[in-house]
């Protein structure tokens, strides 16, 4: 008896650490810069989903995202989950907001700022200022 109560409560904290997606919360700007970065080169969206500031606007921009990447042959999804992310330039703006401007090493002549907010304690990556270059 004590044992399956060991396992449950083992269980609920490890579901309480890491929600019930099974994904960590990010430890700085630069970890959910990194962790969305790689899911969605990764073509896991589920997981970038995650990490992103879901508001309308940055749920309909990772939707059609995710479409771009879905029309890709079989050849260049498994370049981009191969691919290297380089960052260029992680800079905070605050105590709140920071850029993180990369490029892949599939496409290293793309170069992509994106924006981190830290809300509610949490940092997100907010799409809706991304900055491709």
């Amino acid at each position: 008896m004590i044992k399956y109560l060991t396992i449950t409560a083992l269980t609920v904290g490890l579901v309480a650490c890491t929600g019930s997606s099974g994904y960590q919360k990010a430890e700085d700007a630069q970890d959910a810069g990194r962790q969305f970065i790689r899911a969605s080169l990764d073509g896991n969206y589920e997981k970038a989903r995650f990490y992103l500031l879901k508001d309308d606007d940055n749920l309909t921009l990772l939707k059609k995202q995710q479409s771009n990447y879905q029309q890709l042959s079989n050849e260049d999804k498994r370049s981009f989950a191969d691919a290297n992310i380089n960052p260029l330039a992680i800079t905070p703006v605050n105590d709140s907001v920071t850029t993180y401007k990369y490029h892949n090493s599939f496409h290293p002549q793309d170069t992509t700022t994106i924006r981190i907010v830290k809300i509610n304690n949490e940092w997100l990556v907010d799409l809706k200022s991304v900055i491709k270059m």
